[in-house]
């Protein structure tokens, strides 16, 4: 029987300049018939603990620690799945021409995408809206991922606010490019974040390739 899987991304450190060593692109990957219901768990989560804002990494503080311990624990104990690639940013050689960027961005994405998809299936891909040349750049990225395979039946953009699958994308993908680019790691709450990640993992560091099939972390190296 075919299924559909709705695939929410998000991406973090991309910018050049922005002095962290890694750029990160993550995925959560939902079964379509369940989007409803973990959309409702979330929200009701979300309510136990008093908390009205949107999801995002960067609002971690130490006031809401135990909403964000109980959303990381409420991941692990369901069938949502999340991957990431990470690339350090020193290996990026585009000679500072936008196509050549852009041929890296398409290439990238293709590779967080295209991870044991299943020729049977069906996948609805939604991106964080970025900038005016986004809806571009998905008509673009539905044809490349299309080339192989056939089986991405949408691609397009959302703004975050819009789904709390896209901003649990945001929250883990933090965690995870917060321990690899931010050494000193002064935030308390996001270290807690962090410290959970990994206990359910059974993992001493989220700065390694990770083959699990419930959070997939892969580097490439572009050398």
């Amino acid at each position: 029987m075919n299924k559909t899987f709705n695939i929410y991304c998000d991406e973090s450190c991309h910018i050049e300049h922005d002095h962290k060593d890694y750029m990160f692109l993550g995925s959560v990957s939902c079964a379509y018939p369940q989007i409803r219901r973990h959309t409702k768990r979330i929200t009701e989560l979300k309510r136990a603990h008093n908390f009205y804002a949107e999801i995002k990494w960067s609002n971690v503080s130490k006031s809401k620690i135990r909403f964000y311990l109980d959303l990381i624990d409420y991941f692990f104990d369901t069938d949502l799945r999340f991957r990431a690639i990470g690339i350090k940013k020193s290996q990026i050689k585009c000679n500072d021409e936008w196509a050549a960027f852009d041929d890296f961005y398409y290439k990238m994405y293709y590779q967080l995408l295209n991870y044991k998809i299943d020729t049977m299936d069906r996948y609805n891909v939604y991106l964080d809206i970025k900038d005016t040349l986004s809806a571009q750049k998905v008509r673009k990225l539905k044809e490349i991922l299309n080339v192989k395979f056939g089986v991405f039946r949408n691609v397009q953009n959302i703004c975050s606010h819009e789904s709390l699958l896209m901003q649990l994308t945001d929250l883990i993908m933090g965690a995870i490019a917060y321990n690899i680019n931010d050494k000193e790691h002064k935030n308390p709450a996001k270290v807690a974040i962090i410290e959970r990640i990994k206990k359910h993992l059974h993992v001493n560091a989220l700065d390694v390739t990770n083959y699990s099939s419930k959070l997939n972390l892969f580097f490439i190296n572009l050398r």
